[in-house]
């Protein structure tokens, strides 16, 4: 018998599903609101204060953290030094981990040893990459400097630091780039291959009209994520860079600025003020993003 609605009552099978599925998913959704959107809303909201004594007191100083940072060159000068970073590990680590995937993807001996051993940097821990690559690039005793009779500052000379950060970066994050990238390969049709080998084409043609236009959507899904998370870079500038470097200028992102502000400085409010601006110009970047997909990235 149908209620009011129109719609018949639920079943005693249907009520129990619909308390079970609440039931599975109210824990992430509390985990969501805590971790994610309560931030988000409090750090706007701090972003209008001025942080009081031990925590307590904020002030309300409504735009001014904005409008100092907007004159505050050194917020400036992180936000072009992430820029740099993401030209850097978006693009390379993309190319170089979709070139690895193709290869990787293919029937060969020691496939799953070659795997694992590119997946590895992600399973590491981030403190002990950044002290082995801070070993490397040591311009007194660094495996680079030695193996190739070099005299190199990479990590301390300010013009190559900001490129030597980026290809750590690069290095951490080719193994979740190929993990990506070989599920889409493996989405491919196999026909298509064997069409176009029947066709005469060569494999560098498979690979730009078949492997390329399919793979296009994953393709996007990495170019997304890796932007944001570049534009996010904190631990590798924080664990290789030390404060009394002379590149730390040069070289700090906008969350290592932010952290400078919120925690070592305790000035929250202008901390939270300088991640709206990331916040900003993510949300930017991504709609152009989303914009400029529509020309490239094939849906099948």
């Amino acid at each position: 018998m149908a209620n009011k609605s129109g719609k018949a009552p639920m079943t005693s099978w249907e009520k129990n599903q619909f308390k079970w599925g609440w039931i599975f998913i109210l824990p992430t959704m509390i985990g969501l609101i805590a971790l994610n959107i309560y931030p988000i809303f409090a750090t706007v909201y701090q972003s209008f204060f001025k942080t009081g004594d031990f925590g307590r007191g904020n002030i309300f100083v409504g735009l001014e953290n904005y409008a100092t940072m907007i004159k505050d060159a050194e917020v400036w000068q992180s936000l072009w030094n992430t820029i740099k970073y993401a030209i850097i590990e978006v693009p390379f680590s993309i190319c170089i981990a979709l070139v690895l995937a193709v290869f990787l993807n293919r029937k060969m001996k020691g496939r799953s040893v070659y795997r694992a051993i590119f997946f590895l940097p992600m399973i590491a821990a981030p403190a002990a990459v950044a002290m082995v690559w801070r070993w490397l690039y040591n311009s007194q005793f660094g495996l680079l400097n030695n193996l190739f009779g070099l005299h190199v500052e990479w990590i301390s000379n300010p013009k190559i630091a900001w490129i030597s950060v980026a290809v750590i970066g690069v290095w951490s994050i080719l193994g979740y780039n190929i993990v990506l990238f070989i599920a889409g390969l493996q989405d491919i049709p196999h026909d298509y291959y064997e069409a176009a080998e029947i066709d005469g084409a060569s494999g560098v043609a498979a690979f730009f009209n078949i492997t390329l236009p399919l793979l296009s959507p994953t393709i996007f899904f990495v170019l997304i994520t890796r932007v944001i998370g570049a534009m996010q870079v904190f631990d590798l500038v924080y664990m290789v860079m030390d404060r009394t470097n002379p590149a730390l200028p040069k070289t700090q992102s906008i969350v290592y600025l932010f952290y400078q502000y919120s925690f070592n400085f305790g000035n929250k409010g202008y901390g939270s003020a300088i991640v709206m601006l990331l916040l900003a110009v993510i949300l930017i970047v991504t709609v152009f993003q989303n914009i400029g997909q529509k020309k490239w990235v094939f849906y099948n």
